[in-house]
């Protein structure tokens, strides 16, 4: 037994935990990392990224068959779905590597293995079931992430059942799918199935797909899916899943729709829930509601000293949300002045499926329900010369402004690259934009970005190609 005395101890190395080490180490605190698996995470190495990798392959196999179209001709497309993967999973090691390389950079002690809260500012580590350190610090953040949501009747096995991880590393490409769920997850995965010739079958309980965006976004998404071949049940769900030789039969029900459907695998996408168990939190004052941890705008738990971050406290389950977090809660341990708790409004989501889905801040019927006087702008990509060049025409854009104030509330965005997109939008809100700076701002042309200069003059009734 070794013990080590620290300013800061983080356990977990996900997207929160080694953004939090690095800036403390960065304002001179002694920093430790815990990680018992993978640094970088379940994002880095089972989701965000091997998961864009993926979907860069589909959109490739997808454009292989639309060369004439662009005046190309080929022959005999195929893919090879093992080196689909192993490209996948080389881009998540090389990151990973390039987690470990910054720590060390910014000289994070790092340790690997299971950590659990053992006292007052102390984090008992094992590795296979042996104790083999303690360390000590005033402060500990708790990062240790989510992991996937089951449900009754339909829990993964690996084989058949899958989750996300599963999902990424198929042997082979079947024939058939069945999606569990239409979030952002759920989605990706069926759009990059159904893009590498898989017939996909989605799945979801609420009333509309992608149930967390704007009601246009998703009523335009649903019909482009379908449109692209792509079945979609909602308000509905999966009452019965029976083994059937090699394929498995689901019994749909819900909604006025109904039936069986046989596929050969299910991926269940149904959500998440943090990892509150096994980290020492039942001698504690942490409060653990709907399996999160609860803390207050500096990410404090109701322990002295225990803050925690990211997947772990609660939606919305995004990395970019969990290392801000990160740098949050470190930052007012520091005591730096300028520290400012997270605004929920200004974290833009993404969905990468096809067409891509990204929002930011109120949908326009949450700015009604909150008693903002709304004016909505839209504006087609069908309208935008370089959407029709770049043979994507196929998508829309959607302001959320306050009437009386000219505050850009929200924006929706759903077409090529709005992923990319979206940071205008953020940006915007981070500044307190109005409408007023927005349609004053010089947007270049050609590109995809006038689309959203169009959906701002919209809303105020100036649009000029529309």
């Amino acid at each position: 037994m070794t013990e080590n005395s620290f300013d800061l101890i983080i356990l977990g190395g996900g997207p929160g935990g080694y953004v939090a080490a690095i800036r403390a180490a960065q304002l001179g605190m002694k920093t430790a990392l815990v990680e018992r698996d993978q640094l970088g995470g379940i994002c880095l190495n089972w989701g965000c990224i091997p998961t864009k990798a993926l979907l860069r392959s589909s959109e490739i196999y997808r454009l292989l068959h639309r060369l004439d179209e662009f005046g190309f001709s080929a022959k005999d497309i195929r893919f090879d779905a093992g080196k689909v993967v192993a490209r996948s999973r080389a881009v998540a090691k090389q990151l990973s590597n390039g987690v470990g390389y910054l720590l060390r950079k910014n000289k994070v002690t790092v340790t690997h293995g299971h950590g659990r809260l053992a006292g007052k500012g102390r984090l008992a580590i094992e590795r296979d079931g042996k104790a083999v350190s303690e360390l000590t610090a005033e402060h500990i953040v708790l990062a240790t992430g989510a992991r996937a949501r089951s449900l009754p009747g339909l829990e993964p096995d690996g084989e058949r059942v899958w989750t996300y991880k599963e999902a990424m590393v198929p042997a082979a490409i079947p024939k058939s799918l069945l999606v569990v769920g239409s979030g952002a997850i759920g989605i990706e995965f069926a759009s990059f199935y159904h893009d590498m010739g898989v017939e996909v079958t989605v799945v979801e309980m609420l009333d509309r797909v992608l149930p967390v965006e704007d009601e246009e976004i998703s009523a335009f998404a649903r019909k482009a899916f379908e449109k692209q071949g792509i079945k979609i049940h909602t308000g509905a769900t999966v009452a019965a899943l029976e083994r059937n030789g090699a394929n498995l039969t689901a019994r749909i029900e819900g909604a006025g729709q109904g039936g069986e459907v046989e596929v050969e695998r299910v991926i269940l996408a149904v959500g998440i829930v943090g990892n509150v168990e096994d980290i020492g939190l039942e001698n504690t004052a942490v409060k653990v509601e709907k399996m999160h941890v609860v803390v207050d705008e500096w990410l404090r738990t109701g322990e002295p000293g225990i803050y925690a971050v990211g997947d772990l406290v609660g939606p919305p389950w995004l990395a970019h949300k969990a290392s801000h977090e990160g740098v949050i809660c470190v930052e007012h341990i520091a005591g730096v002045n300028d520290v400012h708790p997270l605004d929920l409004h200004n974290i833009p989501a993404c969905t990468y499926c096809r067409p891509q889905i990204a929002s930011v801040g109120l949908t326009e019927k949450s700015a009604r329900e909150a008693g903002y006087e709304v004016k909505t702008g839209h504006f087609p990509f069908i309208g935008n010369g370089k959407a029709i060049a770049l043979g994507e025409p196929e998508g829309m854009v959607k302001t959320v402004f306050e009437g009386k104030t000219g505050e850009l509330l929200g924006a929706h965005m759903i077409g090529a690259e709005v992923t990319e997109l979206i940071q205008g939008y953020t940006i915007a809100k981070t500044l307190e934009t109005t409408e007023s700076e927005l349609i004053r701002a010089i947007f270049p042309h050609p590109t995809l970005s006038e689309t959203m200069h169009e959906a701002v003059l919209d809303a105020y009734g100036r649009a000029i190609h529309f």
